[in-house]
């Protein structure tokens, strides 16, 4: 097994993934307490440094690229601070920004979390803002992505769609981009916290259990429960696969073919921090896919990255080093 998972860490290297979605700003501002104000009973910080890293479907699109692959981001940025600093953060990993459409009139979408923290005391999160417009996508910027998407698809090995919920992925570009992709013989994958049943068509589903039992409606209390979920959930959406991450209970994979496939956690190291494991993830398995590999390899090895996602602080990235290692081990 470590032999083939590391064969497919090399097959996976320069393949040209296409990631469409909500290109998220997550922006960290690291402040020390000086004194509680005298104007409110709050703490006044100083600010120390203020640090921008991919969230979103731009976790994806780094993932891709620290992986090996050859990531192109497709989404809507604003004309502001935070789009200069998260295309910054994707070009320097070696992404192709060409496909971030810039809208002065919506911002980018953003998360900023005030850490405080002092000499005496562990920092942490104290609050976290969100700015995002809740407006459609502007017809001219959804038709300015489909005609780009046109042009980019013919050179891509894989298609990654990323929604959270923010609007990027319209009717229109979806069911255009899932027919080309099926018509080409292009492997694509979903990751969508909210609406899943929409993408039908697509191949390969990814979600997490809470997003499984959110999907089918009803609570899953027992692996059986998990099970029928599963099958479920890929009968409806008439995919070739649904991969479920359980958390410690690892992943399990749903095959068209009627195999079930339970991997369990690769390492059970402590776990700093959740965040964008399922962005590389998601990543991982479509560099896979796009390689050719069977889908429970690609299970296999992105059940390992999310392991060394998940032993970071924030939305980390993994390199192609750092899983070789890793399967090594």
């Amino acid at each position: 097994m470590k032999t083939e998972l590391a064969g497919i860490i090399e097959q996976m290297k320069g393949r040209r993934i296409l990631v469409l979605g909500d290109m998220v700003a997550d922006i960290y501002i690291n402040g020390v307490i000086s004194r509680i104000s005298r104007e409110a009973p709050v703490l006044v910080l100083e600010q120390a440094d203020e640090q921008i890293v991919a969230g979103g479907a731009a976790n994806v699109v780094n993932n891709v690229a620290t992986l090996g692959g050859q990531a192109f981001a497709v989404g809507v940025l604003g004309l502001d601070s935070a789009a200069q600093g998260l295309k910054r953060v994707l070009e320097q990993s070696g992404a192709n920004t060409d496909g971030l459409l810039c809208d002065e009139k919506r911002p980018t979408i953003a998360k900023t979390r005030i850490i405080a923290g002092g000499r005496a005391t562990v920092s942490q999160q104290i609050v976290r803002l969100d700015k995002e417009s809740k407006e459609p996508l502007p017809p001219a910027f959804a038709a300015e992505l489909a005609g780009y998407i046109r042009q980019l698809l013919p050179q891509v090995d894989g298609v990654v769609l990323s929604d959270y919920g923010s609007g990027t992925i319209t009717e229109g570009i979806k069911e255009e981009l899932l027919k080309a992709c099926r018509q080409w013989g292009i492997p694509s994958i979903v990751d969508s916290r909210y609406d899943i049943r929409r993408f039908s068509g697509i191949d390969y589903v990814k979600q997490n259990d809470a997003e499984l039992a959110a999907a089918v409606g009803r609570t899953l209390t027992s692996e059986a429960d998990l099970c029928d979920a599963g099958q479920e959930l890929l009968q409806a959406m008439d995919a070739q696969g649904v991969l479920v991450t359980r958390g410690e209970k690892g992943m399990t994979l749903f095959e068209k073919s009627g195999a079930i496939h339970n991997i369990p956690v690769s390492d059970r190291s402590e776990v700093y921090d959740v965040s964008g494991a399922g962005d590389t993830c998601v990543a991982t398995v479509i560099l896979a896919l796009a390689a050719g590999v069977e889908p429970v390899y690609a299970a296999e090895l992105s059940n390992i990255a999310s392991g060394i996602a998940v032993r970071k602080l924030g939305t980390a990235t993994v390199s192609g080093d750092e899983l070789r290692a890793a399967v090594r081990r």
